[in-house]
């Protein structure tokens, strides 16, 4: 009897000790680091947390889990450090620039980059950030952002040799000089977006369109110097464009929408709203081969008035 007690004793020992060692999975979330368990920061953050878990949490997330510890700062910084997209886009909330600043020390992988209508951004605070990855970038949204300069566009010009889209709609900065940098740097863009942008002559767009011929996205609304001889070179060179917005152009008539849309075979959208020189004796053909922004007037010619405007 002595022995099988003892033999008892000895078997509970071990079951005991070896719930000790191996805690359910629930324990080992849930335990304290004074009770020396294991807690959420002990799972490979590598492997597990950072590419499983912190896609579901947003940049608000991740600070307010910052401020919660030494580790959780060092995780959330390393959580950054890896984040391929930057989404501000219209976030004007106080104090946002000093969050900036840590993103702009920690982030080093942006692939695309949001920062449309951030009214506080400037050149001291987006140039580091720009710094760090230029190598990865492919998107940047720049819209509306009023209080930088072209001295931000110097790295992503020269540096971003991944650059596909960029949009810089209503930036009274962009120069002249600027396009024609982008003109001798960059050949790789398939967006692009200048509407509004004033002084920006038709010489430098023409030049520029001749280079850029992998575009499938463009928006050139309200930019005056926009011409029909600027649709020509469009025409001629971006075989490959799909969407164009041309709405407010003034300058363009008939001749040059003409010009475009027959170069142009992928062509699915044209706008030209508010362009008063373009009319349905170019828009009608067009009708049912694409979307068109303005509605039809109904006037329509005749068979044979078509077939001898396209032959002009």
């Amino acid at each position: 009897m002595c022995t099988l007690h003892i033999e008892e004793e000895t078997h509970l020992a071990v079951m005991g000790s070896r719930r000790t060692r191996t805690p359910s999975p629930m324990m080992m979330l849930m335990s304290r680091p004074h009770n020396g368990e294991l807690t959420l920061f002990d799972i490979s953050w590598e492997d597990v947390l950072i590419p499983h878990m912190c896609s579901l949490l947003s940049l608000k997330d991740l600070f307010n889990l910052r401020s919660c510890s030494r580790t959780a700062l060092r995780f959330a910084e390393a959580a950054l450090e890896r984040r391929q997209e930057l989404q501000l886009s219209g976030n004007n909330t106080s104090n946002i620039e000093h969050a900036f600043k840590v993103m702009a020390r920690c982030c080093r992988r942006l692939e695309h980059l949001h920062l449309a209508r951030c009214k506080w951004l400037t050149d001291e605070l987006l140039l580091p950030l720009l710094n760090n990855n230029k190598q990865r970038l492919s998107a940047v949204n720049l819209n509306e952002c009023i209080n930088i300069t072209a001295l931000s566009l110097q790295p992503i010009i020269v540096q971003c040799k991944e650059l596909r889209v960029l949009k810089l709609s209503k930036c009274q900065w962009l120069t002249t000089g600027a396009v024609d940098a982008l003109t001798l740097h960059q050949s790789k863009l398939v967006e692009f977006d200048i509407s509004h942008c004033g002084a920006i002559g038709e010489r430098c767009l023409i030049i520029f369109f001749r280079k850029l011929n992998k575009l499938t996205i463009l928006s050139l609304a309200n930019t005056p110097s926009v011409t029909d001889q600027v649709l020509i070179q469009i025409g001629n060179y971006c075989r490959e464009l799909e969407h164009i917005n041309l709405i407010g152009c003034a300058s363009i008539s008939d001749y040059g929408v003409h010009a475009l849309t027959r170069s142009c075979p992928q062509l699915q959208s044209l706008m030209v709203q508010r362009c008063p020189l373009v009319t349905e004796r170019v828009l009608a053909p067009l009708r049912g081969r694409l979307h068109i922004d303005r509605p039809s007037m109904g006037y329509n010619l005749p068979a044979m008035q078509h077939r001898l405007y396209l032959q002009v």
